[in-house]
C-alpha cells in the first residue's frame, strides 16, 4: 500500500511539473527489474546464462539484479518527436545512429525505456533493510551502461536515528525523503527528551541527505 500511494504521488505530482521535464513518462510498481531498461538489458544475457550454469550461478549470486520498489521510465523519442520543431535529422542520414534514445536505433520493438529513476520505499526501517537499499543502490551503479538513474528511498520512519542508518553517507543514494518531514522535526522539537533525535534530524535536513517527500518530483526532474 505504501508503494502503491508514493507511487500515485509522484505520478500526480510529477505531471504537474512536467513541463519542466518533458517527456512521456510511466511509473511503475510491477515490472521494475532493471534488465527490463536499456542501461541495464546486458543483464538479461548474464540471467540467462545464470540459470543454464549453477556454478556461475553460485559464482554471482543474484544481487546483480535489482527489482526497485517503484521505478520512473521514460520512453525513448519517434522520430516525429525530434523533427517537431524543425528538420533536425532525415531517416537516412547517417547521423546520431548509436543513440538508444532514438527509438529507430533500438532493435526491439517496443523500443526499451530508460530508467529514469529507482525508488525504494520504506515504512519503516531496520538495520538489515538499510543495508539492502544500500547494496541495491550500489548494485544500479556498477552494472549500468549509460546514464545512472536517480536512486533515492522514500520512508515514513518516525525515529531519525533509525533514518540515519540510511541517509548518512554520500555515495550510493541521492537522498532520502520522508512523507512528513515537517511534522516530524515538530513532534521531535516537542519531545520530552528529543533533544538528541532533533539533532541528528536537522544534521540529515542541513546536511542534504533528508528531504520532504514534496521535495522528490523537483528533484526528480533534475
Amino acid at each position: 500500500m505504501f508503494e502503491t500511494l508514493t507511487r500515485e504521488f509522484i505520478a500526480s505530482a510529477f505531471a504537474a511539473i512536467v513541463h519542466l521535464r518533458p517527456g512521456k513518462w510511466a511509473y511503475r510498481t510491477e515490472r521494475t527489474t532493471i534488465s527490463n531498461f536499456v542501461q541495464y538489458q546486458h543483464l538479461s544475457t548474464l540471467v540467462s546464462l545464470v540459470k543454464t550454469d549453477p556454478h556461475l550461478a553460485a559464482a554471482l549470486g543474484q544481487g546483480y539484479i535489482v527489482t526497485p520498489d517503484i521505478v520512473v521510465v521514460r520512453q525513448p523519442v519517434t522520430e516525429d518527436e525530434i523533427n517537431h520543431h524543425e528538420q533536425s535529422i532525415e531517416s537516412g542520414e547517417p547521423i546520431a545512429r548509436l543513440t538508444q534514445f532514438r527509438a529507430t536505433n533500438q532493435s526491439e520493438s517496443p523500443a526499451r525505456s530508460f530508467l529514469h529513476a529507482s525508488i525504494s520505499c520504506k515504512w519503516t526501517i531496520r538495520s538489515d533493510r538499510s543495508q539492502n537499499t544500500r547494496t541495491e543502490a550500489l548494485n544500479l551503479i556498477r552494472n549500468r551502461k549509460g546514464a545512472l538513474p536517480h536512486i533515492v528511498a522514500v520512508t515514513a520512519e518516525p525515529l531519525p536515528m533509525r533514518i540515519a542508518s540510511l541517509a548518512l553517507g554520500t555515495g550510493d543514494l541521492d537522498c532520502v525523503y520522508h512523507f512528513a518531514l515537517p511534522e516530524l522535526r515538530v513532534a521531535c522539537a516537542a519531545a520530552d527528551r528529543g533533544e538528541d533525535q532533533l539533532e541528528m534530524l536537522d544534521t540529515m535536513i542541513y546536511g542534504n541527505r533528508l528531504r520532504d517527500i514534496s521535495d522528490l518530483p523537483f528533484d526528480l526532474a533534475v
